[in-house]
């Protein structure tokens, strides 16, 4: 048999178990990703009945390397579909809203962690706390689109918000797994080194938006002059790939240099490709994103062990990482400015974790200090249901808030 067939039979299984539950759960009125999470749990659960036969797929390094690939792929998406000039011009309110996002969370988080798992480390503690911090605003997106509700301004200041959170997200993960990585080292968890790790993410990220926003419409345009086929994909994954690895390579994680190469782009610099027929870059990603991100999707479904609700104080943790993550994005409803806004939307469009919350967790099992992990397996399947629960309450919560707004506004006007 060759080396690589039993890789492409994997692939094969989770794409079409991948395809198929996401499309029932968009029947369902939920995102594709909710199916692809709990597809993936159902198969890693299989051998509860006794059936052993995909129990492969949980430790399959090739599907490892394909869904870390899809990961960075998918971060760097959503920095293409967002803009450097989109994070300057969201408003007071959408800065507000995002600050609060994240900081609620992270405090109810952290205060979880330390109330229910007393006997993990801090790390563990802080970890828990980055992981509420992300919105998936993908999923928010849909659901806004779904109700008609894409142009009011409740969507603005919730998408514009969104894009300073997934910013400030990704610093607080940059900063934690810094501090952990240091721990590991044998480094004090001090305020130095904490500083030390703020400072080093902080200029990354504002190095490579400030460097990128200058160098990358003189390289697209000087690529522009190459009549090969497929050069505006090939340039812009490349530009994806090398962020990642200098982000790695300052030791940060690949998917903030992904989605800093991402927010560095924009229409205007690839205009020189689209002006002579081809697609726009976000048009050519969308089938290699939806081709490997479903695979890290059913890959952390696979790794979510049923087993571990036994436990005890598992299910307990699950819940109170749920109302934390609910309660926590509740808060940043009061960052919202002026009148006319309908301030619990706002705050239900902030709830879903989604994919974000999933990347996160993923992290955080591969960060260990003085040889334990850092996330163990039961905490990690908490956190799974943490966003299952998340992303499949915000649609008709969001639907249901809109409606009595809307109710209650023209009741007042009448």
């Amino acid at each position: 048999m060759h080396p690589i067939a039993p890789l492409v039979l994997s692939l094969a299984i989770i794409l079409i178990v991948a395809k198929l539950a996401g499309h029932v759960a968009v029947r369902f009125g939920q995102p594709s990703v909710l199916g692809e999470l709990l597809a993936g749990v159902i198969i890693g659960n299989l051998t509860l009945v006794g059936f052993t036969g995909l129990e492969h797929l949980r430790s399959d390094e090739g599907i490892e390397l394909l869904a870390e690939l899809g990961v960075i792929l998918l971060l760097f998406q959503v920095g293409v579909e967002s803009t450097v000039g989109q994070m300057l011009k969201v408003g007071l309110s959408s800065f507000l809203v995002g600050t609060l996002g994240v900081a609620g969370p992270f405090v109810l988080g952290w205060g979880v962690g330390a109330w229910l798992l007393p006997g993990e480390s801090v790390y563990a503690h802080i970890f828990l706390g980055a992981t509420l911090t992300a919105t998936s605003v993908g999923i928010t997106a849909r659901v806004l689109k779904d109700l008609g509700q894409s142009h009011s301004g409740e969507a603005h200041v919730i998408l514009g918000a969104a894009v300073i959170d997934d910013v400030l997200g990704l610093l607080i993960l940059a900063v934690v797994t810094g501090v952990i990585a240091a721990a590991d080292q044998g480094a004090a968890l001090s305020f130095a080194a904490i500083g030390g790790v703020v400072l080093k993410a902080s200029l990354f990220l504002v190095g490579s938006l400030v460097l990128g926003v200058y160098l990358s419409p003189r390289l697209f345009s000087l690529a522009s002059r190459l009549r090969a086929g497929g050069v505006l994909l090939a340039l812009g994954l490349a530009l994806c790939f090398t962020m990642a690895w200098a982000s790695d390579a300052v030791g940060l994680a690949p998917i903030v240099g992904a989605f800093a190469a991402g927010l560095v782009l924009e229409d205007l610099h690839y205009r020189d490709f689209v002006g002579r027929g081809e697609h726009t870059l976000d048009h050519l990603m969308e089938p290699i994103v939806s081709f490997l991100a479903p695979v890290f999707f059913v890959l952390m479904g696979i790794r979510t062990d049923l087993r571990v609700f036994a436990e005890p104080g598992v299910l307990g943790l699950a819940a109170a990482l749920t109302l934390a993550a609910i309660a926590g994005k509740q808060l940043c409803s009061l960052g919202v400015v002026g009148g006319g806004f309908d301030r619990l939307s706002v705050g239900i469009g902030m709830i879903p974790r989604g994919e974000v919350g999933l990347i996160f967790a993923n992290i955080g099992l591969t960060l260990v200090v003085a040889g334990e992990r850092v996330v163990s397996q039961s905490v990690f399947s908490a956190i799974v249901v943490m966003v299952i629960v998340t992303t499949v309450i915000t649609p008709p919560a969001l639907k249901w808030s809109f409606a009595r707004f809307s109710n209650d506004y023209h009741g007042a006007v009448r």
